[in-house]
């Protein structure tokens, strides 16, 4: 089993959703971030004053997924996520060693 967890721009979370939804990913976890790569901030402007947003906000999605549908549920987020510029976010991939539904005590991909 794989964890994929995509930190992505945050007008593209329905699109992005929709895509994994209708391939039949339901289970997600969607969590609010903050942070910067290589664009190292920005400018913003407001009221007429310019200040420095160190942290970007952008959205992580978590997904757990069969390791043969891993590169699946990958490429089904980066058509959604590929803008072509600097900050259209980073996808990690992680080996689970266990997953265990708290209901029912089932483990491992029948968890899923």
């Amino acid at each position: 089993m794989k964890k994929i967890e995509a930190i992505v721009r945050h007008h593209l979370l329905d699109e992005i959703k929709g895509a994994l939804v209708t391939a039949g990913y339901h289970g997600m976890t969607i969590t609010e971030v903050r942070g910067f790569g290589r664009q190292k901030g920005q400018t913003e402007t407001y009221r007429g004053a310019e200040y420095v947003v160190e942290f970007i906000p952008k959205v992580k999605i978590e997904v757990v997924a069969k390791a043969a549908d891993a590169q699946k549920v990958i490429d089904l987020i980066m058509a959604k996520a590929r803008s072509g510029k600097i900050g259209d976010g980073k996808i990690f991939v992680t080996d689970l060693a266990s997953v265990v539904r708290i209901r029912t005590g089932e483990t491992g991909e029948t968890a899923l």
